[in-house]
């Protein structure tokens, strides 16, 4: 039997204007990801401060420098809306890997913060 389930990982930002690399291991029941969302405990940090480099099984699927800002969503959108969709992607060697930099931002100083990665998983539940 298939269930979807929302997967999250942490990512703590301790320093300003430094890439924060950081690997994950994926549950090894996961048979597809099928969307990727990241969100903070300082969303206007994120915003303005933040880009990124995201690989799953060794594949990129988003370049260094991709701008974290086009990865999140409001809350005005529907719950069943916010996630970015891939095409049902394959876990693989069932690691996600996360380079996630803080760019120095005039507007806005900068303050240690948390960033969340949500991935939309499918995984295989036995009956």
């Amino acid at each position: 039997m298939y269930k979807r389930v929302k997967k999250r990982f942490d990512i703590s930002v301790t320093e300003s204007n430094t890439v924060h690399s950081k690997t994950f291991e994926l549950d090894k029941n996961i048979t597809a990801i099928h969307g990727i969302l990241f969100t903070s405990d300082r969303d206007d940090l994120l915003y303005y401060r933040g880009t990124n480099k995201v690989e799953i099984n060794r594949q990129e699927i988003f370049p260094e420098g991709y701008e974290t800002k086009l990865l999140m969503s409001g809350l005005n959108v529907s719950p069943n809306d916010r996630f970015y969709q891939l095409p049902a992607l394959a876990p693989g060697n069932g690691k996600l890997k996360v380079d996630y930099k803080d760019n120095n931002e005039e507007r806005l100083g900068f303050s240690a913060y948390r960033v969340t990665v949500y991935l939309d998983c499918e995984i295989n539940e036995p009956a």
